[in-house]
């Protein structure tokens, strides 16, 4: 039937065409394995949000300790039974290190706000799954400014080495020429801690080597039961998942 003769019955016949119109507009635009990618690019978004990685672009999360530490608590809290007491346990142990990746994040974002930038800040302090240190503008300038701000502040409030997450959003700030006012200000509002301080701490601060000691032992015996997660480190009441 052609287009035209549809178009002569849409308007001038009340019965003849109309429905069979009406049934090829239903049909989705997208098709399911198109819907399929885009969801699981959300799930990446939502990731990259609750666990802040500390190297976005390793799908692996196992070429940092920190990363390695997390990933495995939620893995296993995946194959344990909700409600147990090893995965209420194995959660506060996964919240306790996304805090503590909030709290530098946070300490960022306050930093950014106070440039100017507090319609862009979240803008700029997302980084994605995809992020690669070969699309960088100014990498060998970011890593200098990273360890300058690792070395001679206390953004990071931790001694292991800085997430290469931040490499990202220096280059972004280097390329509108505020990466060096950013230091400036974070030597000011965190100038570094002695070693005193650093000892007492803050109250998020993360031990990696007993995290990682209590992955096994966290679950015994009957509490070990296999859950319906699948590793993305959703739980009941707070989630924002994995790929």
């Amino acid at each position: 039937m052609g287009a035209a003769f549809k178009r002569f019955c849409a308007r001038f016949c009340c019965c003849c065409c109309c429905d069979e119109e009406e049934e090829e507009e239903k049909r989705p635009i997208l098709g399911n394995e198109t819907l399929e990618y885009f969801n699981r690019e959300a799930q990446k978004r939502r990731d990259q949000e609750t666990n802040l990685w500390s190297e976005p672009g390793d799908p692996s999360h196992s070429e940092r300790d920190d990363d390695r530490t997390l990933y495995n608590l939620l893995q296993q809290r995946a194959k344990t039974r909700t409600g147990s007491t090893g995965y209420r346990r194995l959660s506060v142990d996964i919240e306790a290190v996304r805090d503590f990746r909030r709290e530098v994040r946070d300490k960022w974002k306050m930093l950014l706000e106070n440039l100017g930038f507090m319609a862009e800040a979240e803008s700029l302090l997302t980084v994605s799954s995809g992020a690669s240190l070969d699309r960088m503008r100014n990498a060998p300038r970011s890593r200098a400014l990273l360890q300058t701000l690792a070395s001679e502040t206390s953004i990071f409030s931790s001694r292991e080495p800085p997430p290469e997450r931040y490499l990202f959003i220096l280059d972004r700030l280097i390329y509108l020429d505020a990466a060096d006012d950013f230091v400036a200000k974070a030597r000011r509002f965190y100038p570094p801690k002695d070693s005193d301080d650093e000892e007492e701490g803050s109250g998020l601060s993360i031990n990696l080597p007993l995290l990682l000691s209590r992955i096994q032992p966290a679950v015994s015996g009957g509490e070990d039961e296999v859950d319906g997660e699948d590793g993305s480190g959703r739980d009941d009441d707070n989630y924002n998942g994995r790929d």
